[in-house]
């Protein structure tokens, strides 16, 4: 027992507006879901924003790679690594557990809708929602939560700074599959919906458990004999 107080990866101040958001999230991802199941092509929407964004030229091409391959199994390991990392240095395991967990859990959501919605792009690839998109904005939506639960950062700013690294990172990893055609923009759209949905309820049951092995370990100390 160190005394310190443990900081909740939910800060309790964002728990109400940003579960809000989340059930609107998940809503989106479902209507958007049931409008392209099974289909092989774009709709009007993804026409229409594909023809102003997709095919970019040098150097942009080369810049929407570098952002794709973080994405990339290996390039969002290197994150998801340095992620966890920095919290483990920083004493916030709560923090490495949602690292893991939130960007786990939304990758791992994406993958599953994508067989039960089953639209296609290209040559059959699943595609709705994006699972580069859901997975970077995973992990901004996780760094930008453990710095509005620090000390001093009132409600308004925290939750500007959770939407902001949330709508930067969806807007950078949704451009570059956009323009490299790798997936309509509907399905930007539901990979970024599905981080909001997934993200904000991994940690509230990160704080959950994690309050419930302290009671309980708490509890086992009380109990022991003098």
């Amino acid at each position: 027992m160190t005394g310190r107080p443990v900081r909740a990866v939910l800060p309790p101040s964002a728990r109400v507006w940003l579960g809000a958001i989340a059930a609107l999230a998940a809503l989106v991802v479902v209507v958007l879901g049931g409008l392209y199941a099974g289909d092989g092509g774009p709709g009007g929407v993804d026409a229409r924003v594909a023809a102003v964004v997709e095919g970019v030229g040098a150097p942009w091409r080369h810049v929407a790679l570098a952002v794709d391959f973080l994405g990339e199994p290996l390039g969002a390991a290197a994150l998801v690594v340095a992620a966890v990392t920095g919290c483990l240095l920083g004493r916030r395991p709560r923090a490495a557990v949602l690292v893991v967990a939130g960007a786990g859990l939304t990758v791992g959501t994406t993958t599953l809708l994508k067989s039960l919605v089953g639209r296609t792009i290209h040559d059959g690839s699943l595609s709705y929602p994006s699972g580069h998109t859901a997975f970077l904005t995973a992990l901004a939506l996780v760094a930008a939560l453990l710095a509005a639960g620090r000390p001093g950062l009132g409600g308004t700013a925290g939750a500007s700074l959770v939407l902001a690294a949330a709508l930067v990172a969806g807007a950078a990893m949704g451009w570059a599959q956009i323009a490299l055609g790798a997936h309509y923009p509907t399905d930007v759209l539901g990979g970024w919906c599905t981080a909001l949905a997934v993200v904000p309820a991994t940690a509230w049951l990160v704080d959950r458990a994690a309050d419930r092995v302290a009671d309980r370990a708490a509890g086992a100390v009380r109990r022991e004999p003098r």
